[in-house]
């Protein structure tokens, strides 16, 4: 009996629960690079990357053979029982990576929802403060205290009843919703006089640029006055770059676009070039908060996942991965720009690096999450994968490997062109 998508999908229904979510019916069998080939042998561009995971491509052949070594001499012995020399290593040259000058210290995990959780625990142990402020459109994981400071309801907080306590929202600053950099000044403002003393808050966290909320790039002003409020009241500022690290943005790490370094920076997906891996790295003050025993968990640190982003920041560097994000990114939005003078409904184009997203608007200016969904079905009935995302799910979010090739590149263009120019018809 041949294996088809449509047959898998059925299987899949019948025994995974809904709330697992199905962003493609496709099935993937094979990959390389910035291509997916399904278990049906159609070839698709991954313009998804596994959400900004296989950054350096599908099965880099630095990447695989990393783990083939690692494979060869052992798989796991948890790092807290018999520790590995590959583990320090990587920690050590995460210290010096992560913006901040000063000393700074790392611990791993296995998912950025596990690293928000630890940096919370940190920032509690730390400051002897409970409460933590998220920003509303931020998405920090599906865990109880990853959906507490999750600024999105609609599905990650829907039926699970009451969050957790001492978590606390202001508005993001987007200037498209008419919310300035002030207003979210003025709203902590507020938020110190009539709910949560500052002498109370723990720590800020912070997307530098939104993922899930819409590719909402924070501004300058705004770090900034997060910084001072920090400095002011002795809160720590937490960085969240699950999404926006490792060369996705044309640096390492997004925050070093900004002028002002965060105490604790959380990281996971693109760390470890698909293999399950997230660490958490900040002042070596703050991270020696946790009692001995206080952090980490059995597979935290994978030595598998470990040499993985070893070979990771190998690549990175090795191929000079950054200045090729930049390179991408910007010849994206200029294709983006000429796609827009005939597309009314893309109302904007923004990004840092290769992390670039469009949004869409309905004729009477409500969000186009119809036209985003059409866009995104008609790439993929051209082989192109695409993701939305987004409070109202109207943007499209452009997500493939840095490594991708340029003719592949170029097609995918092509695509989407037409994906669009079908999605604009259908509205006729």
């Amino acid at each position: 009996m041949s294996v088809t998508n449509e047959k898998l999908v059925i299987r899949r229904a019948a025994a995974l629960p809904r709330g697992v979510g199905l962003m493609n019916p496709v099935f993937a069998a094979k990959a390389l690079n910035s291509l997916v080939w399904d278990v049906e042998g159609t070839r698709y561009i991954d313009f998804a990357a596994g959400i900004a995971v296989v950054n350096t491509g599908h099965r880099h052949p630095k990447i695989v053979e990393a783990i083939q070594t690692q494979l060869n001499a052992f798989t796991h012995t948890c790092h807290h029982v018999l520790p590995y020399e590959n583990y320090v290593a990587l920690a050590e040259r995460l210290n010096k990576l992560v913006p901040g000058e000063f000393e700074k210290k790392t611990c791993f995990v296995t998912t950025g929802a596990e690293a928000v959780e630890n940096a919370v625990k940190i920032a509690r142990a730390a400051t002897n403060r409970t409460a933590i402020i998220g920003f509303s459109g931020g998405f920090h994981g599906r865990t109880f205290m990853g959906m507490s400071l999750t600024g999105k309801v609609s599905p990650y907080k829907a039926g699970f009843g009451a969050m957790m306590p001492d978590t606390f929202h202001i508005p993001f600053p987007i200037k498209e919703r008419g919310i300035s950099v002030e207003d979210t000044l003025s709203a902590i403002a507020t938020l110190f006089k009539t709910t949560v003393e500052p002498q109370r808050v723990a720590a800020f966290i912070i997307e530098p640029i939104q993922g899930e909320g819409g590719f909402y790039i924070a501004p300058e002003a705004l770090m900034a006055g997060l910084r001072n409020i920090c400095d002011q009241y002795g809160i720590l500022l937490i960085a969240d770059e699950v999404q926006s690290g490792f060369a996705r943005t044309g640096r390492h790490f997004a925050m070093e676009h900004f002028s002002v370094v965060a105490d604790i920076t959380c990281m996971a997906k693109g760390l470890a070039g698909g293999m399950p891996l997230a660490a958490v790295t900040g002042r070596a003050d703050v991270m020696d908060a946790a009692a001995p025993g206080g952090l980490g968990g059995t597979y935290g640190g994978n030595p598998l996942s470990v040499a993985s982003a070893n070979a990771v920041l190998d690549v990175i560097d090795e191929e000079k991965l950054c200045a090729r994000a930049e390179i991408l990114g910007s010849t994206l939005i200029k294709r983006l720009g000429e796609i827009q003078e005939t597309t009314p409904e893309m109302t904007d184009i923004r990004g840092v690096g290769f992390m670039v997203a469009a949004e869409f608007r309905d004729s009477d200016g409500g969000p186009g999450a119809k036209f985003a969904a059409r866009v995104k079905l008609e790439a993929l009935k051209r082989n192109l994968i695409l993701l939305t995302c987004g409070i109202d799910g109207n943007v499209i979010r452009f997500l493939a490997p840095i490594t991708i090739e340029q003719d592949i590149f170029d097609e995918a263009m092509n695509i989407l062109d037409q994906a669009i120019a079908a999605a604009r018809s259908d509205l006729k």
